[in-house]
């Protein structure tokens, strides 16, 4: 038995915030936000928004889209770094509001590789036996947890769930490999030490373009792969030139590569499933595709998989 993706569904808050309105609130401005980031807007949740409810507006278009109701789940991964409040998890507010009443449920803090980690804990369960339907969720609100008044951070970042349904798949498709990382001793390079995010942008960046490279071509060694039979990329969307060094590194022409950060921003765990989304809705990715997933984050964390697209 085979894990992979048999249904996703997407939130993203209906207000835009351009780099223009960021103008008229720092000392920045359009060219030095795109040439340094590639983001020209991001969404902003309203301020009775929270990420439970983005995680259950997404989560409910996965289950349509699965064709499956919220009683056949057996396992809600909710991956997230801004809880409503520190507990109840979100997860399982998210199983109250969906009447999953079968489902466990429980969150993983991974930061921006969150749904990475969830799809390879999903698949353990899933390719076990244990259980046969996994939601996993990753929703962020970081824009409350944003100094507004740092440039350096508040270009960077935006908020949306993406969720995708988890189940057995036929042989040939699913995840065909993963690989998971953390090294903690880089984790003051971007932290939360009290209300807002810090960052030290240049030591994360320098992990960053050597990290998603170097992940992304283990998991295709260890699908039995070569980067010639890679369809597609999909990164964490923290920066163009980050995910550019991805791309280069597995040989892939620009227009295999996933870039939604021009208007989503940096939304963190979302940020992956929402790629894959949009690539999916814009007819991009095809059954029998192969695709990269790649993320890194705080902790400092990282993943990537392996994966053939299809049920």
């Amino acid at each position: 038995m085979r894990a992979g993706i048999i249904g996703i569904g997407k939130y993203v808050p209906e207000r835009v915030l351009s780099n223009a309105d960021l103008e008229k609130m720092l000392d920045t401005n359009d060219e030095w936000i795109r040439t340094r980031t590639g983001i020209r807007e991001r969404r902003i949740a309203s301020d009775d928004m929270d990420t439970s409810h983005m995680s259950y507006h997404a989560a409910a278009a996965a289950l349509e889209d699965a064709g499956i109701s919220a009683e056949e789940l057996d396992l809600i991964l909710v991956a997230t770094v801004t809880p409503d409040q520190s507990f109840p998890s979100v997860s399982s507010m998210l199983q109250d509001q969906l009447g999953a009443h079968k489902a466990a449920a429980m969150d993983i803090s991974a930061a921006c590789a969150g749904f990475i980690y969830g799809l390879v804990t999903a698949k353990q369960f899933i390719e076990t036996g244990a259980y046969r339907h996994v939601l996993i969720v990753g929703a962020e609100k970081l824009s409350k947890i944003v100094d507004w008044k740092d440039r350096n951070t508040a270009v960077l970042f935006g908020d949306g769930a993406g969720a995708a349904i988890m189940g057995a798949v036929s042989d040939e498709k699913g995840i065909l490999s993963f690989e998971l990382g953390s090294d903690g001793s880089g984790g003051l390079h971007i932290n939360k030490p009290k209300e807002f995010i810090q960052m030290n942008g240049r030591e994360v960046f320098k992990f960053a373009v050597r990290q998603m490279g170097e992940s992304s071509l283990n998991v295709v060694e260890k699908a039995g792969l070569k980067k010639e039979d890679v369809d597609f990329l999909i990164p964490h969307q923290a920066n163009i030139r980050i995910m550019e060094s991805a791309r280069q590194r597995l040989d892939l022409p620009e227009e295999r590569m996933s870039k939604t950060v021009d208007y989503y921003g940096n939304t963190s765990s979302a940020s992956i499933p929402l790629s894959l989304i949009h690539e999916l809705e814009n007819g991009r990715i095809h059954d029998g595709d192969v695709l990269v997933l790649v993320g890194f984050g705080a902790g400092l964390v990282w993943g990537a998989v392996a994966m053939r697209w299809g049920r």
